[in-house]
């Protein structure tokens, strides 16, 4: 039931008055009273005024989410409502799960609203928005399809007997997917990219669960409500009837490279733990022997949270790029490393591998990368199962113990950066430009697959103004 309210939700910034502190705060029953927002709304069953209570809050494991509960002190009316607020991902995911036994039918499933959900082998689709993000298992997923097939059969098998027969049929495939009669693949498709399957082998890789990330059409960021800057100023320029737009462009020569070069730029982010409100610096800077790069740093006065981010100033090179880093020394540990968002991490003696949308771009150390790789897996709690399963405790333990090892230089390893788009970099311990015997540098051959994912497959770079 949609909110019976006329209020819009009050943005971030006005709900915390200028007050420090995360937006989002976990579930506290001491302080919820207080930190709930009042506001006045009218009611929709007597249009008198009625009080709505809003509350920013996050589920363990889940997301964030607003809570809003409205009551009319004149009619009685009630209501409440759940709204996600988890922030939209970059890009937008796909999985494709290979269902082959028990343990993959109880995989923990976290899917959004904007989620299509597909079962090939039965024709199943659940379109997105035509259920609300839950948290699930892949037999919930075919449950709760189930429940709502089962709905008003009796009536049906009386008045639309061939309707009832076909659609217990088909019940009974779906029971049939339940018992593991045969395999079949799930897919997620979620232009938010807030979607998860589990992996019971964590931190190892999962063979039978592939994840992609994709970059969203305009058609898909519009239906999220984001809009190209362009957009926004005709849409400034219709509404206020004047050139008002709200970028503009610099004019030709006020600001030069040479300048933009020695500038530090700040803009207003949230913080990625406690999402309050801080500054991201961002400076234009150059990598001896590689490339110029964007880095942006972000500090947060609140939970002293330090984060940086690497993006590429230059484009998709020719031919990707597979760095192997020997670790058994200091100066191994101390090498400079840049790691973009399009790069691919493994450490093949720990079996752990670690996508390009995990730790994102950022330029720091191999020690810096393998702290945050370890730091990552620990923290992240809905990758892994329930904490009392001893089997899990157990390899989990020595899986961060050899993580440990390899920091302190007890085991040696190897890192491997392979990154399709050519834009990351690590540093030769070399007097020459060649690199050290300590790295291994190979240039590739991109795969169709690779270039589908980098965008370059629909590139058309000569006669590219003809039809």
């Amino acid at each position: 039931m949609a909110t019976q309210t006329t209020e819009t939700i009050p943005s971030s910034e006005s709900i915390q008055d200028e007050k420090k502190g995360p937006i989002f705060k976990e579930i506290d029953a001491d302080e919820a009273v207080n930190e709930a927002t009042e506001i006045e709304s009218a009611c929709m069953n007597c249009f008198k005024t009625g009080v709505t209570r809003l509350l920013l809050t996050k589920i363990p494991f889940f997301k964030e989410v607003v809570l809003m509960s409205f009551k009319c002190e004149f009619c009685g009316f009630e209501n409440n409502e759940i709204q996600s607020a988890s922030e939209i991902q970059k890009k937008g995911v796909h999985i494709k799960l290979e269902v082959k036994s028990s343990g993959d039918l109880n995989r923990r499933v976290v899917r959004s609203d904007y989620t299509l959900v597909k079962i090939p082998e039965v024709e199943l689709e659940i379109p997105s928005q035509s259920q609300k993000g839950e948290i699930t298992t892949v037999e919930g997923i075919i449950d709760r399809t189930i429940r709502g097939l089962s709905q008003d059969q009796d009536k049906r098998r009386i008045e639309h007997p061939d309707a009832a027969a076909a659609i217990d049929a088909y019940i009974e495939r779906l029971n049939d997917l339940k018992a593991l009669k045969t395999n079949f693949t799930l897919e997620l498709d979620d232009i938010s990219g807030n979607s998860f399957v589990e992996n019971p082998l964590a931190p190892a890789h999962d063979p039978n669960c592939k994840t992609t990330h994709f970059t969203r059409t305009k058609e898909q960021d519009e239906l999220l409500g984001l809009y190209d800057a362009n957009e926004v100023q005709e849409g400034e320029k219709k509404i206020l009837k004047e050139d008002k737009p709200l970028l503009k462009p610099i004019p030709e020569g006020e600001w030069t490279l040479e300048d933009l070069h020695g500038e530090v730029l700040q803009f207003q982010t949230l913080c990625p733990e406690c999402r309050s409100p801080c500054e991201t610096n961002m400076k234009l800077t150059k990598i001896p022997h590689f490339k110029e790069v964007v880095i942006m740093a972000t500090v947060c006065d609140v939970c002293g949270c330090k984060t940086n981010e690497v993006k590429s100033g230059g484009g998709i090179e020719d031919k990707g790029t597979r760095f192997e880093v020997r670790i058994d020394s200091k100066e191994d540990l101390t090498r400079d490393v840049l790691k973009s968002e399009t790069c691919n991490l493994l450490i093949p003696e720990l079996d752990c591998e670690v996508g390009p949308s995990a730790l994102g771009g950022r330029f720091t150390t191999v020690e810096g990368i393998l702290t945050a790789m370890k730091d990552q897996i620990e923290g992240n709690d809905v990758m892994f199962q329930d904490s009392t399963d001893e089997a899990f405790k157990n390899r989990f333990k020595g899986f961060i113990e050899k993580f440990e090892k390899i920091l302190s230089l007890e085991m040696p390893a190897t890192l491997v950066l392979d990154d399709p788009a050519g834009n990351s970099y690590v540093q030769s311990l070399s007097d020459t430009e060649e690199a050290d015997a300590k790295l291994q540098v190979t240039k590739y051959e991109r795969s169709y697959e690779q270039n589908e994912e980098l965008g370059l497959n629909d590139i058309k770079t000569e006669n590219y103004e003809e039809q």
